[in-house]
């Protein structure tokens, strides 16, 4: 017996040359397949019968179906897409023939129709699936565009998630019909919209991937994924090598032999047949649409092999008489199982819609699309791990032209100085375009750089807004930021940075405090004042005592006649001044004619000289450094002493990591640091490194600022030098957009260069400067009169007193003789100087004629007088 099929396709015009559609020859190719298989149907032959409607005539739909069913027909297909479908529906259920569709379809809640069969997986499946993939590629906010009002009813899972997992989703429409949708993308791509979810037909995603390409969103900072699932079968070749990511589902299994081999016979067939060209499709590939169609003629060829004694009969739509095999015939489509083109094919009893379907997720590879996962009911997305060892990590930077940007900041970039005129990347040169190179060797990828528009870092205003090169890799602006840029928590929000290649820390760029004027007096320096003034107090105290012990112990008096034994006149050597006499001596390193004599003041005299070995060799040691080493005068030393201070004015670059630093640290002094500079935010903070540079030379301020820069300044300027130790620890990083591909390539390019030791290299090519006298290994200068020269004034002082304390001697001995020899002070001067000079000549007379004489002399003149 024979089995009649009797599909309706709708399209939208009905002339007889329109082009005839892929579910049309799906249909045709899966009947002349099975007829030429006898090994299904062994004793039937499958006959069809194509009639093409109005896309919304739902009368001529009515019409055109009853005519089919009065030709006596096993199923019913389609039509795809029309509003004429529940009038097709109504008619089958009625006379109990099985309806079969192959496109989606959102079933309603009341749904009465029981003999209706979709192969289209079910909606809800479909969105699970989705929001599967959104939660693995942890995606915190997306866009859903979809074409029309049946999109939003496909995501209604994933619309449902930010109630419960927080994701921000934002929902726009693409333009009706087939309208220009670039002013919505570059909205999307104003509002930094890097994932997206496009629910559209493939003829309409062929069309928006142009459209993305247009307006520079094809790029690898851009997610994209796409529910049709004939994203396999567009010509991706344009897109390949634009590094965006572009994921979808695919229900055709074609690891499976069989699948290949029907697809290939497919494209077989096609490529013999007139040429039909479909804007966007790749030539002659199968479709989901045709595959399922595929299905579908080879699931009722399997219900009604199963079905024994089972005819059609001609059925009339005005006489209500149903089909007598059409439940029979329902429930063995419930039954079957079949491996198809689409997967397993399980029909679920109630609804009969298809349940316990693969999903293929593919991705666009520059070699085209490849699975990277599969998606199950059951068991959900699991993704593929693959790991080509042959391809080398640097292969998708190689060719590519990235923009690069960067600020002038020495030495990392600078002007390069030449006497031609130079353009682009020749302009520049530094420890960081030193290092952009070496990366550009390792990956392979080239690059133009550009100074940031604003000429700043990157830091947060009070809305929220950032600036700088932080800015320009948020709006993809730029592809990398190489720079001394600093890794800190807010930016590493925004942004995404790469290994450090060079560690630092905040420190305080200070002027170099100014020596000590050397005076006359220096050789006092090495003892403090407390010193000098208790050594003084310790001679007196010394000399007191020698002086009372030498009166108190018998063993220091002595007989001034040794040749009169008797004689009861008993002389003691230590007198006041003699004490005194005795200490100072000792004192000064000098010999003294006194030596005690008793055990006791011996051990006076011992301990002192002990005393003042021990003060003289300290003072000696000392005397050296303080003579041939100027002392620095420093005012802060640390930020403890700017923090406690406010005559030294102290900040940093506006809007840099180090301000970042003070503003968010919970430390007490930075936290008073802070405060003070954000109370003259005006006249701390400065605008660039070169203006706080000039600032500290110029002006008494101290500038807040990384410790490799104040190296670097250092070695260049030797009247500025670092204060203190290092604030904080932090990096410079390679920064780039957030999702950036680049990222992992460069931190091993980084690790790479430093295991070679050539970020070592790098630095201490642009750090080695003309070099500064160092403080601590500097040679001992010659002293001068600024240095010793009180030491004169010292010993032309102590001359000059020696000759007044003489005179006053002088004038007391005269003015004593006066007394005794009963003269005027003046002859007693006389007579005193003629007593000097007569013991002084080579005559040696007696005492007793030297005092007759004057006396002789001395009556003389009262005579004369």
């Amino acid at each position: 017996f024979s089995l009649s099929f009797l599909p309706l396709f709708s399209l939208s015009l009905t002339s007889s040359n329109e082009p005839v559609s892929v579910d049309e020859l799906a249909f045709k190719f899966a009947v002349t397949s099975i007829n030429r298989n006898r090994t299904l149907m062994p004793n039937a032959t499958l006959t069809y019968d194509i009639q093409r409607v109005n896309l919304f005539d739902s009368f001529e739909a009515s019409r055109r179906v009853c005519d089919q069913l009065a030709l006596g027909v096993a199923a019913v297909f389609g039509p795809a897409y029309s509003s004429s479908v529940s009038a097709v529906q109504s008619i089958c259920n009625a006379l109990e023939v099985p309806h079969i569709q192959t496109r989606w379809k959102h079933p309603s809640a009341d749904n009465k129709d029981t003999f209706f069969i979709n192969l289209y997986p079910e909606h809800t499946s479909i969105s699970r699936a989705i929001l599967d993939v959104v939660t693995y590629y942890k995606w915190e906010s997306v866009t859903i565009v979809y074409e029309d009002s049946i999109g939003l009813m496909r995501m209604q899972e994933l619309i449902k998630a930010p109630s419960r997992s927080g994701m921000k989703v934002r929902i726009r429409q693409l333009p009706p019909g087939s309208g220009d949708a670039r002013p919505l993308l570059k909205e999307m791509k104003r509002e930094q919209e890097f994932y997206a979810i496009f629910d559209c037909c493939h003829r309409t995603a062929s069309e928006l991937l142009k459209q993305l390409m247009s307006v520079g969103m094809m790029t690898e900072y851009y997610h994209f994924f796409f529910t049709t699932l004939d994203l396999f079968a567009l010509d991706l070749e344009p897109y390949r090598y634009s590094g965006v990511n572009m994921t979808a589902f695919r229900l055709l299994n074609l690891d499976n032999p069989y699948v290949v081999s029907v697809t290939q016979k497919w494209t077989a067939d096609r490529q013999l047949a007139p040429p039909r060209f479909e804007s966007g499709m790749m030539s002659g590939i199968m479709t989901t649409a045709a595959a399922l169609m595929y299905d579908a003629v080879f699931l009722v060829a399997l219900a009604s092999q199963r079905a024994s004694q089972m005819t059609v009969s001609s059925l009339q739509c005005h006489r209500h008489k149903p089909w007598r095999y059409g439940h029979r015939f329902m429930n063995l489509f419930k039954e079957a199982q079949w491996d198809g083109l689409t997967g397993r094919i399980v029909l679920n009893k109630d609804r009969r819609l298809r349940k316990d379907f693969d999903l293929d997720l593919i991705s666009l590879k520059e070699d085209g699309t490849a699975k990277i996962g599969v998606w199950n009911t059951y068991t959900g997305l699991n993704l593929i791990e693959k790991q080509d060892t042959s391809k080398n990590v640097t292969d998708s930077l190689a060719n590519k032209t990235l923009i690069v940007t960067t600020i002038l900041e020495n030495p990392y970039v600078m002007y390069k100085k030449s006497d031609k005129v130079l353009y682009g990347n020749d302009r520049f040169e530094g420890y960081c375009l030193d290092l952009l190179k070496e990366l550009s060797n390792i990956l392979g990828f080239s690059y133009e750089v550009k100074l940031v528009s604003d000429g700043k870092y990157g830091a947060q205003n009070d809305k929220g807004e950032w600036n700088g090169m932080v800015r320009e890799l948020i709006d993809h602006i730029a592809d990398l930021a190489v720079a001394p840029l600093t890794i800190t928590y807010v930016r590493e929000k925004v942004i995404d940075f790469s290994k450090p290649f060079m560690t630092l820390g905040i420190s305080i760029l200070y002027r170099k405090p100014n020596g000590t004027n050397p005076g006359v007096f220096s050789f006092l320096n090495p003892l403090t004042p407390d010193i000098w003034l208790f050594m003084l107090l310790a001679c007196l105290g010394v000399s007191c005592v020698l002086f009372v012990i030498a009166r108190f112990t018998p063993y220091e008096w002595y007989n001034p006649h040794p040749c009169n034994p008797a004689s009861d006149v008993m002389e003691n050597n230590f007198t006041l001044l003699n004490s005194l006499w005795f200490g100072v001596a000792a004192l000064m390193r000098q010999g003294s004619d006194l030596m005690p004599k008793a055990l006791s003041t011996r051990i006076i005299g011992g301990i002192w000289w002990f005393f003042t070995l021990i003060i003289i060799s300290s003072y000696t040691a000392n005397l050296a450094a303080f003579l041939t080493v100027e002392r620095m005068d420093t005012a802060i030393e640390s930020a403890d002493d700017l923090a406690k201070q406010t005559r030294i004015e102290y900040g940093a670059v506006r809007d840099g990591s180090t301000t970042t630093f003070f503003k968010k640290s919970k430390i007490s002094t930075y936290e008073k640091m802070w405060a003070f500079m954000s109370s003259r935010k005006n006249t701390a903070m400065v605008k660039n490194n070169r203006e706080g540079i000039t600032r500290v030379l110029t002006t008494d301020y101290a500038l807040l600022m990384e410790s490799t820069s104040i190296e670097y300044i250092s070695q260049r300027n030797c009247n500025l030098t670092q204060v203190g130790g290092l604030i904080d620890s932090k990096g410079y990083g390679v920064g780039t957009p957030i999702g950036s591909p680049y990222r992992d390539k460069v931190t091993i390019a980084i690790l790479q260069l430093q295991e070679e030791g050539k970020l070592h290299m790098m630095k201490e090519k642009w750090w080695r400067g003309n070099g500064c006298p160092e403080e601590d290994g500097r040679e001992a200068s010659a002293l001068g009169v600024e240095n010793i020269g009180g030491i004169f004034i010292v010993l032309a002082a102590g001359l000059v007193l020696s000759v007044f304390v003489a005179v006053g001697e002088f004038v007391y001995k005269a003015r004593k003789n006066s007394d005794i020899e009963e003269v005027t002070p003046s002859w007693a001067c006389v007579l005193q100087q003629l007593q000097r000079r007569d013991s002084t000549s080579s005559v040696s007379t007696s005492l007793s004629k030297d005092l007759e004489r004057g006396r002789l002399l001395r009556d003389g003149i009262f005579s004369s007088r």
